[in-house]
């Protein structure tokens, strides 16, 4: 039997300006033994996306399956371990916000 569920991370990082604006959340709930259950990694973004509540960008495991939202696009994952899926969300945020900054220049 799985032991309670807690929610470890719980952080919004409001982005300036320069950066491309919007929010970056990340949510991330543990079992008592530390291993990752359920997480929500999210870029949103009004001015980007307007669908999906703004969501540009997004991995979560909600409703029992791994995905990605990409501006109203879901689409499954493979999900080996929390670190890779976290990795892949920096990298693809780390992109949209290059072309942001180059799209302002």
């Amino acid at each position: 039997m799985a032991g309670p569920v807690r929610k470890a991370v719980d952080e919004r990082f409001y982005l300036p300006t320069a950066k491309g604006g919007g929010v970056l959340r990340r949510e991330i709930w543990v079992d008592q033994r530390g291993r990752v259950i359920r997480y929500n990694l999210a870029y949103v973004n009004h001015l980007i996306h307007a669908g999906d509540n703004g969501r540009v960008l997004g991995y979560d495991s909600a409703h029992g399956s791994h995905h990605r939202h990409y501006k109203g696009k879901v689409t499954a994952v493979r999900f080996e371990r929390f670190e890779q899926i976290e990795a892949r969300f920096q990298r693809e945020w780390n992109r949209l916000a290059e072309e942001v900054r180059r799209e302002e220049d």
